[in-house]
């Protein structure tokens, strides 16, 4: 075949156009049959809902505070000597009345001892000159004895009737030194440890330099000391004012309060007020109050730390929803509801405490007719159309599966 035979066997460009289109035609058909067959967009994601529930509420306030021993005891001598024997083990509970130590007895002994001798002599003294005195008043009739000698008995008669007096005042004074030897607790409570081992010289008396031997704390009831600023002071003054019983201003008459200790996630403590001091402090602008707790397992210990909770309002209705579904937004709360369409509608909320079986109090925000999403959390997105689902009352966590994706 020459050159131009070849030539001629070779298609023309404009066969060439045309099969590229039949080809770039048959590739677009295919394309849209493999469209045509995707499967349909997946329905709206199912949600638990709920409306508020209703419940007469009241507000509380917590404060934290210290608590303090109702009696507290210094144990220490009031004579002195040695020190013959302590009677505790360091730390036990003791009650009012047990011996707790013993000073050496013996000099205190021999005092009481001798002041008994002496009530005895003066008693004879005394019993000696009252039969004078007996004989000389009809002596002293019968013109026997002058009224000088008479006088003169009269008054060795009243001499020993005032050395008995005085002998029976040193007798009870030396029985007393010897009673103050054996030191009793004076009240029930938990003893410290031992300040003074035994064989140590004990200074005793009334003055400043008395030795110090142990201390002594009541433990049950146990008191609880707290402060409370001024604004708080006068919100309670007037809540008292205007009819409720049951606040910290009735200063003391039974105010119901409860306590939770640094480990513990409840108020499970239950105490009343006793005391409100009469003052403001004028550095820190606070007033002290008190609450007494029972403690009869001794677990509350004085000095420890923990928060009290006191009521500070008149019960009111308010609507609660469980608090796992509250959300945070920065500084704002919300919780996540479904409107009327079924759209995840969030609601930014002002809450108030969280109650002991977990519900939270919402002040602000929320409607007794609003449904609150509260499983599924993690399935609804705003503006989200979902399938919700009624559930007959919020369930307080714990009762079931907790809200996915709940922030607190």
């Amino acid at each position: 075949m020459n050159n131009s035979e070849f030539q001629s066997s070779l298609p023309s460009a404009a066969a060439l156009r045309r099969a590229i289109v039949v080809l770039s035609l048959a590739t677009l058909v295919a394309a849209c049959g493999d469209s045509a067959q995707k499967p349909a967009a997946p329905p709206p994601p199912s949600v638990t809902i709920a409306k508020p529930v209703k419940r007469a509420v009241s507000d509380f306030d917590e404060y934290v505070g210290r608590f303090v021993a109702v009696s507290s005891v210094e144990v220490r001598a009031r004579v002195s000597g040695y020190l013959e024997g302590v009677h505790f083990k360091d730390g036990q509970t003791v009650k009012q009345g047990d011996l707790l130590f013993t000073i050496d007895k013996r000099p205190f002994q021999n005092a009481a001892d001798q002041a008994r001798a002496n009530v005895t002599q003066a008693k004879s003294n005394l019993a000696f000159t009252e039969a004078d005195y007996t004989r000389g008043q009809q002596l002293v009739r019968d013109k026997t004895i002058t009224d000088q000698t008479f006088e003169q008995r009269s008054q060795a008669f009243r001499n020993a009737q005032a050395a008995v007096s005085n002998a029976e005042a040193a007798q009870r004074t030396a029985e007393l030194d010897l009673e103050f030897t054996e030191l009793r607790a004076p009240i029930d409570g938990r003893i410290g440890d031992r300040r003074v081992s035994q064989g140590n010289l004990v200074t005793g008396g009334t003055g400043g330099n008395t030795t110090l031997l142990a201390t002594i704390v009541s433990t049950d009831p146990i008191r609880f000391e707290f402060t409370f600023d001024e604004a708080s002071y006068l919100r309670y003054e007037r809540l008292a004012k205007g009819g409720a019983k049951d606040d910290i201003a009735s200063r003391g008459t039974g105010t119901k309060v409860s306590l939770k200790l640094i480990d513990e996630a409840d108020f499970a403590h239950e105490g009343s007020m006793d005391f409100v001091d009469n003052v403001i402090d004028r550095a820190t602008g606070t007033i002290r109050g008190r609450a007494v707790f029972p403690n009869p397992n001794g677990v509350l210990t004085v000095g420890m730390f923990a928060r009290v909770r006191v009521p500070a309002s008149s019960p009111y209705e308010a609507l609660l929803v469980p608090d796992a579904v509250i959300g945070t937004e920065q500084a704002r709360k919300f919780v996540t509801t479904v409107n009327a369409e079924n759209v995840v509608t969030p609601k930014y909320v002002t809450l108030a405490q969280v109650l002991p079986d977990g519900f939270r109090v919402i002040k602000d925000g929320l409607s007794p007719d609003d449904r609150v999403i509260v499983n599924g959390l993690l399935r609804a997105r705003p503006g989200q159309k979902v399938t919700p689902q009624e559930q007959g009352a919020a369930p307080a966590p714990g009762a079931g599966a907790p809200p996915e994706g709940a922030k607190k």
